[in-house]
């Protein structure tokens, strides 16, 4: 199956090696993966900041990117979310609208796409450690994954999976959000932190480094003494 990778600018700036770790594992389930290096930002930065034109120009430029009909995969269900859910917004009335539909039906967070189209939920990875999984707000409730990220993780040697308290509640990250409200930000990383602390977990595990930065960045200032790896990360562990 050939596939089309779609990296967001900050896992493109800041963890390449994510980006990486996806390939391999997708390129071992069968997959023929492209890269366009023209490829830029998916647009939700300056959509959520409400500057809806420039947000406009830099989705058209997505789309003339990813015009191929192979699907799109993504390491991050908060990009993937908002092309799915909020690019029909933007070309509301527009001869673009039956594009961004076709756009939607083939773009994929990267554990949804090996679940749910790949149909692989073992990759024969293995990673010795107590880990707990965080759902991100993007993940959960605008690309629906709740199970797949787990069915993926169970299937990992030597991993012990154990759920914290309130585990889809907001770690507070949010983009901007964490900027315009920090105090808010903070305590709600805080809660999040404590929680995965209490499970005895060594490790926190998600499908959004967004939010993994923002928890890792507490978790550092506190000195809590946890680990965050991205899900691609741990699927191409120990192979």
């Amino acid at each position: 199956m050939n596939v089309q990778l779609f990296i967001p600018c900050f896992v493109d700036q800041l963890y390449p090696q994510t980006a990486f770790n996806m390939v391999k594992v997708l390129e071992k389930a069968g997959c023929t993966v492209s890269y366009n290096t023209n490829q830029t930002c998916c647009g939700q930065p300056a959509f959520n900041a409400g500057f809806w034109d420039d947000a406009r120009e830099v989705c058209s430029k997505f789309m003339k990117d990813f015009s191929s009909p192979d699907y799109i995969v993504a390491p991050s269900a908060s990009c993937v979310g908002f092309v799915r859910n909020y690019y029909a917004k933007l070309f509301e009335n527009t001869s673009q609208l039956n594009a961004v539909k076709k756009l939607k039906e083939r773009t994929y967070e990267f554990t949804d796409f090996m679940v749910n189209v790949l149909k692989v939920e073992n990759v024969g990875a293995s990673l010795y450690t107590k880990a707990t999984y965080h759902d991100s707000c993007a993940g959960l409730r605008e690309c629906k994954i709740k199970q797949e990220p787990r069915k993926l993780l169970s299937n990992v040697k030597g991993l012990e999976l154990v759920e914290m308290n309130d585990v889809e509640t907001c770690c507070g990250f949010g983009g901007t959000f964490a900027v315009k409200f920090d105090p808010i930000s903070i305590g709600m990383a805080d809660q999040k932190s404590i929680n995965a602390k209490n499970t005895g977990a060594e490790c926190i595990i998600s499908t959004d480094l967004s939010c993994l930065m923002h928890i890792d960045g507490h978790i550092r200032k506190k000195e809590m003494g946890l680990q965050t790896m991205h899900i691609a990360d741990v699927l191409a562990s120990g192979w």
